[in-house]
């Protein structure tokens, strides 16, 4: 029995990377002498342990044949005669196809620190096109790398090509889309996640909406860099240059879906946007099963996004109903989301990136306002039910009336 430490923890250990999580690949072991030594199993598809101290995962080393399609088509074998080539050549990328023992000695058969040295990601060998998920995993990789100068190998690329272009992605599960999805918006650079899947045919495949956007005109007094798709890339930019959760995120990604749906003659106007992209903002989420918490935020700041920008010109009524919308009394959270999800739309704008943007200031201290109205006197005056509801949404108002006249002497 052979032990190797592999993939993420050797690659970033060469790139002098703090090292999250480590993973073993067993040589020359059977599945009964893991389980002797306490080893726990837990894979389903393949044999895959977890170190009875550690907690770690250990993998049998295995091979791998395509059977059907998508993620899931293969049939792997994992026997004692696999070797560590054998293991690592079904891999995704060279740089994630190293291998280092016990002792530190590295095994390199695919030229991976080469890779790592020129800044390249590229496929192992050309079974990379029979997984449809590795046409994400590089995109994300792309992503998560950008900053220190990767890029995608051209022979690599055309490869993600033909994989978008067979049919495959549509074979791929909604629950692994959006793991890399979620991933990929949380790296440094997930604009370059959205660039790479658009270069590759892969992004009108799975999110046909965000593809749409692209080519689509803005205003240029607004929106200097014009095209609608190069503000989303800003925006999720941004929104990742701010450290903002995932939720911000994937609302940012979807906010102007609407704007896709204007037809040409209206161009470059887009007059009620916002209403008309909730449909597809709805579609996206769905299709990749997104979390309640993130489809709940796109679909707030699709419709509201406007109304943000807006704040200092909104009337208290609007502002009241804006806040109602948002549930601020008992879900203070989403709201700030909201507010920063508006303050990064806002950025995303060329020339706009480091201005400042009051109306989160004003957004915050509104609902602040309006929090701070008590129920209690309204109790005591003997208001019950609806009659309770309207003269609790009356002094809401008057407060909000007040703040704005006061913010704005």
């Amino acid at each position: 029995m052979q032990i190797y430490k592999v993939g993420g923890a050797v690659r970033d250990r060469l790139l002098g990377k703090t090292v999250a999580d480590t993973d073993w690949v067993v040589v020359g072991a059977t599945t009964d002498e893991m389980l002797v030594k306490g080893y726990r199993p837990v894979g389903t598809d393949f044999p895959v342990f977890l170190h009875p101290l550690t907690g770690e995962e250990y993998a049998l080393a295995r091979t791998e044949r395509k059977t059907g399609r998508g993620y899931g088509g293969f049939v792997f074998h994992a026997s004692p005669d696999v070797t560590l080539e054998q293991d690592l050549i079904r891999r995704d990328l060279t740089i994630n196809a190293i291998a280092e023992d016990k002792e530190g000695h590295l095994t390199d058969p695919y030229q991976g620190q080469r890779d790592l040295q020129e800044r390249i990601l590229r496929h192992v060998s050309p079974a990379f096109a029979e997984d449809p998920l590795r046409v994400l995993r590089v995109a994300r990789f792309a992503a998560r790398y950008a900053p220190e100068g990767f890029i995608i190998a051209p022979e690599t690329l055309s490869l993600m090509r033909q994989l978008s272009a067979s049919g495959e992605l549509e074979a791929l599960t909604p629950e692994r889309s959006w793991k890399e999805i979620s991933r990929a918006l949380m790296e440094r650079e997930p604009q370059v996640f959205i660039q790479v899947l658009r270069e590759c045919g892969a992004l009108k495949v799975l999110m046909p909406e965000i593809d749409a956007l692209f080519g689509v005109p803005q205003p240029e007094a607004h929106h200097p860099e014009i095209d609608t798709g190069l503000h989303v890339l800003g925006v999720v930019h941004q929104s990742a240059l701010h450290h903002q959760p995932l939720a911000v995120r994937w609302a940012c990604l979807l906010h102007d879906l609407g704007k896709g749906l204007t037809p040409e003659e209206e161009w470059p106007r887009h007059i009620a946007h916002e209403q008309k992209g909730l449909k597809a903002i709805k579609a996206v989420s769905l299709r990749f099963k997104v979390p309640r918490d993130c489809q709940e935020l796109a679909l707030l700041v699709g419709e509201y996004h406007t109304h943000g920008h807006r704040a200092l010109e909104l009337r208290p009524s609007t502002l009241l109903d804006l806040l109602q919308s948002f549930d601020v009394y008992r879900r203070p959270q989403r709201f700030e989301e909201f507010i920063v999800a508006c303050e990064m739309d806002a950025r995303g704008r060329r020339g706009f990136e480091y201005r400042s943007y009051p109306q989160a200031e004003y957004l915050r201290g509104a609902a602040d306002a309006a929090r701070r109205v008590s129920v209690q006197p309204l109790l005591d005056k003997g208001y019950q039910g609806q009659q309770l509801g309207e003269a609790l949404k009356r002094e809401r108002l008057d407060t909000l009336t007040v703040y704005k006249a006061t913010y704005q002497a």
